[in-house]
C-alpha cells in the first residue's frame, strides 16, 4: 500500500505548494476507492502531517461517499449490467462477486460484521467494500450508514496505531 500512496503522493506533489495541499492529498486519497482511510492515514504520516489532522481530514474523506454509494450503488450496478458497453457488463460483474465474497459475512453477523468488514484493515475491505455489500443485500441504509461509520472509526484508531508508530511507542 505504501508504493501505491507515495505514487499518489508524487502525482499530486504539486499541491504541496498550497496552504493544505498535503492535507489536500491525504482528503483525495481517502476519498477515492481502494486506498480509502488507509491509505490516506498512510499519506498523512508520510506527507509529516499532525495524528489529529490526518485523522480527521482521513475521516471526512472517507465518510463522503457513503451515503451515495448506499443509495444508487444497487441501480447503478444494474444498469452496468444491462449495458451494451462490454466493459460496464464486466466491472459490474467483478463488483458483484466482490460482494458475493463477503455477502456472508454480513448475512451471519449483520451489521455487526458489516463494521468489522469495515474496520479491519485488510485488501478488499473498507467503506466502499461496506456500502456494496450493504447496498446489493437491501440492507437498512440508515443502520448501514451508522455500522460503515463506525467500521471507519474502528479503521482510524488501527491505521493511527501503524500509520504513527503509535503502538511501537507504546511498546517502547
Amino acid at each position: 500500500m505504501q508504493n501505491l500512496v507515495n505514487i499518489i503522493i508524487d502525482l499530486f506533489s504539486g499541491l504541496t505548494s498550497l496552504k493544505y495541499g498535503r492535507e489536500l492529498i491525504v482528503f483525495i486519497i481517502s476519498i477515492s476507492p481502494i486506498l480509502e482511510l488507509r491509505g490516506g492515514m498512510v499519506a498523512g504520516a508520510l506527507l509529516g502531517l499532525k495524528p489529529l489532522v490526518t485523522f480527521i481530514v482521513s475521516f471526512i474523506g472517507n465518510i463522503i461517499p457513503i451515503p451515495f454509494i448506499l443509495l444508487f450503488i444497487a441501480k447503478i450496478l444494474e444498469w452496468m449490467s444491462n449495458c451494451k458497453i462490454k466493459m460496464f457488463r464486466k466491472i459490474a460483474k467483478f463488483l458483484h462477486k466482490k460482494a458475493n465474497k463477503n455477502k456472508s459475512k454480513i448475512e451471519k453477523y449483520g451489521y455487526i460484521g458489516l463494521v468489522l468488514l469495515v474496520g479491519i484493515p485488510l485488501p478488499g475491505t473498507g467503506a466502499w467494500t461496506g456500502c456494496l455489500v450493504a447496498g446489493l443485500l437491501n440492507m437498512n441504509r440508515k443502520k448501514s450508514f451508522l455500522a460503515v461509520v463506525l467500521g471507519v472509526l474502528l479503521a482510524s484508531a488501527i491505521m493511527m496505531i501503524f500509520s504513527y508508530g503509535i503502538l511501537n511507542n507504546l511498546v517502547n
